[in-house]
């Protein structure tokens, strides 16, 4: 019931990773074993592969899927549930993307709109500040624009404009 060497040392590196990513580092490490487990898990399997407590596990496990990236599975005759993640790492990473969006950026664009609107009622003596929340303002919604186009791409489309790389640069580059 255990994990393989490299198993293991995929579930810790991605516990770090999300530590790094400001995700609890359980978190991070239940999402990683459930993402290279061929099967669905139940809850007391995870306990015991990573040795965590049982309430760590279930607070992990409804945080994965608020994130929308972890989903109950049932199996017949057992009558607990079982969870797993999404497999395809494009749709993994979008709904991340979608989540840190919703809760980091969408936030702090409605909140530079406010300090805009409010900037723009001190006249002269605020324009220097005025002037750096507006492109800072304009930074964040062309950015925004460009993943909601990017976000809506099919997944095969997708990967062929990541893959593009620097021959964007160079059609750009040659205007």
């Amino acid at each position: 019931m255990g994990m393989s060497p490299i198993e293991e040392r995929f579930v810790l590196h991605w516990g770090e990773m999300g530590a790094r990513w400001g995700l609890n580092r359980t978190v991070a490490q239940i999402h990683a074993l459930l993402y290279l487990s061929a099967k669905p898990l139940h809850a007391d399997e995870i306990c015991e592969r990573l040795d965590v407590a049982r309430s760590n596990v279930s607070n992990s496990l409804r945080e994965l899927q608020n994130w929308g990236i972890v989903r109950v599975t049932h199996a017949l005759g057992d009558r607990r549930d079982h969870f797993e993640t999404v497999s395809d790492v494009w749709e993994l990473f979008r709904r991340v993307l979608d989540q840190r969006k919703r809760r980091e950026i969408d936030p702090t664009v409605e909140f530079l709109r406010e300090s805009v609107t409010e900037a723009a009622k001190t006249g002269e003596e605020g324009a220097h500040t005025r002037r750096r929340l507006e492109e800072m303002k304009e930074f964040f919604e062309t950015m925004c624009r460009w993943y909601d186009d990017l976000r809506d791409l099919p997944t095969e489309r997708l990967v062929q404009f990541v893959k593009l790389g620097n021959a964007v640069q160079k059609i750009i580059k040659k205007r």
